[in-house]
């Protein structure tokens, strides 16, 4: 009988993982279990292994009273049954009595054997759940089972794991004992039992791959920034290195390819793009749009994050992709809003200050960016009914409205508070800077004519057709550099 439960507490440990102590603590709970359906109280119940864990005894634990003087036989014992067991025993002394198990009637046993059941199933339950909980975030490899309402059921080896339809890629198709490589997305445990949830539409389960087939990646030479998936059609990975001397792109493309044609080949040809991480904006976005070069990026509103990327017109479609694929993946990885248009297409949009501000600084010229607002329509925040109504009483410049007063304001169809409103935006995103030498020169020049009041005489821009004089050194509406020859008359 020793032989027998030494094998039976060894099958349990092979086969079912579970450790030996919880075993063995299995089998005194189910024998104290039998005690007490047969005594009613099992407070003095004692179970006792032997050394070799090959035998097992349970004993009540029985206190020796005067002969005649029991009153309790589950707890007590008189004198002279005492010292059959042990001669030595004494008036008040304890003593176990070993119970013959053959007491417990059949109810108690099958009791005790359900008991014993249930605990060997939660222990299971516990130990399983322990062990694929620690595995989360990790690859596993099973086996195709069946299929049910589109879920495949996956033989993980001690476990059943499931498929859900949401997470298998578009482009797989399974067959019965296929192999199947997956990501252990998520271990839930339930009072129906253990569940194993599989992906292979997971981000994470990319990144897995990559650091299986990529040592770089492993051992963190080279980082993953972010990577964003549409499952089964493309994958887009931003990598960047923490060497000068590794390419990161390269580290994961490896030689000939031979690296990332591993990885495209488990995701059953679905496209990858690995392009290098860069903490500025305008370089990450390039680097995103890939397969399609592009040759400018606009930052239009940094705080909304809004970008214009401008691409030739043969790399168009390649930059959107088909159904805008390419261009949402880009949106995701970068986290910006882009907008992908042709040269031809940038070069008849009307930007506003703000986006002009980007090109200036995309071009290193932001110097007097502030004397290019020189519309009202252009200022940042201004009221578009305010700027409408000015420009159909012919006030289109700021300077046309600084030059009027109040009075003449108002007779244009605005109120007080409006007009206040307006110069505060001119007073924040405009310096006025007021030319005094001109007054100065003229003041010189009426005294050496004698009192010759003419005014200067105003000339068109060649860029934009605003009004210049020939004081100016840049074009107050477009900013462009003014220089004006003189011909001296002849005779």
């Amino acid at each position: 009988m020793g032989t027998d439960m030494s094998q039976a507490i060894r099958q349990l440990n092979q086969d079912r993982g579970i450790p030996e102590e919880l075993i063995l603590r299995t089998i005194e709970d189910t024998l104290i279990a039998a005690y007490k359906h047969r005594f009613g109280n099992a407070d003095n119940a004692v179970v006792q292994f032997n050394e070799e864990n090959l035998e097992v005894s349970i004993f009540a634990q029985k206190r020796i009273v005067e002969q005649d003087g029991v009153y309790d036989p589950v707890t007590e014992i008189d004198l002279e049954e005492a010292r059959v067991l042990n001669p030595d025993a004494e008036v008040g002394d304890e003593i176990l009595v070993e119970i013959d198990p053959k007491q417990f009637d059949r109810i108690a046993v099958q009791s005790a054997k359900q008991k014993a059941h249930q605990t060997i199933r939660d222990i299971q339950k516990d130990s399983l759940y322990s062990e694929f909980k620690d595995k989360e975030g990790e690859i596993i490899i099973g086996y195709y089972q069946r299929e049910r309402n589109g879920t495949i059921y996956v033989d993980l080896g001690k476990m059943e794991g499931i498929l859900p339809k949401k997470y298998q890629s578009p482009r797989e198709i399974y067959h019965v004992n296929d192999r199947i490589k997956a990501l252990i997305a998520e271990v839930k445990k339930d009072s129906s039992g253990l569940q194993i949830v599989l992906s292979r539409t997971h981000t994470d389960f990319v990144r897995t791959i990559f650091e299986l087939e990529v040592p770089e990646i492993y051992d963190k030479t080279v980082e993953i920034h972010k990577i964003v998936r549409e499952p089964g059609f493309r994958t887009k990975l931003a990598v960047y290195s923490n060497r000068e001397d590794v390419d990161p792109v390269g580290a994961c493309v490896g030689l000939k390819g031979v690296r990332i044609q591993a990885v495209i080949k488990e995701l059953e040809g679905e496209k990858i793009d690995i392009l290098k991480y860069d903490p500025d904006p305008r370089r990450f976005i390039k680097n995103a749009l890939s397969p399609a070069e592009v040759r400018d990026v606009i930052i239009l509103d940094e705080g909304k994050h809004q970008a214009l990327a401008v691409v030739s017109d043969s790399m168009l479609s390649l930059a959107i992709g088909k159904q805008g694929l390419n261009v949402r993946l880009a949106n995701r990885l970068v986290d910006w809003n882009i907008d992908v248009k042709t040269e031809s297409q940038f070069a008849e949009m009307d930007i506003t200050a703000e986006s002009r501000r980007a090109v200036s600084e995309l071009f290193g010229d932001t110097e007097g960016f502030d004397d290019e607002i020189s519309r009202i329509s252009e200022l940042p925040g201004v009221n578009a009914s305010i700027a409408k109504t000015l420009l159909d009483n012919g006030i289109d410049f700021i300077e046309d409205f600084l030059g009027l007063s109040q009075e003449e304001l108002e007779t244009k169809g605005l109120k007080p508070a409006e007009l206040e409103q307006l110069r505060k935006l001119i007073e924040e995103y405009v310096e006025i800077v007021e030319d005094d030498s001109y007054d100065d020169e003229q003041t010189d020049k009426e005294a050496d004519d004698d009192g010759d009041e003419s005014e200067p005489e105003e000339y068109e821009c060649p860029e934009c057709g605003a009004k210049i004089t020939v004081d100016m050194s840049t074009c107050p509406s477009c900013g462009i550099g003014l220089s004006f020859e003189y011909e001296e008359e002849e005779g």
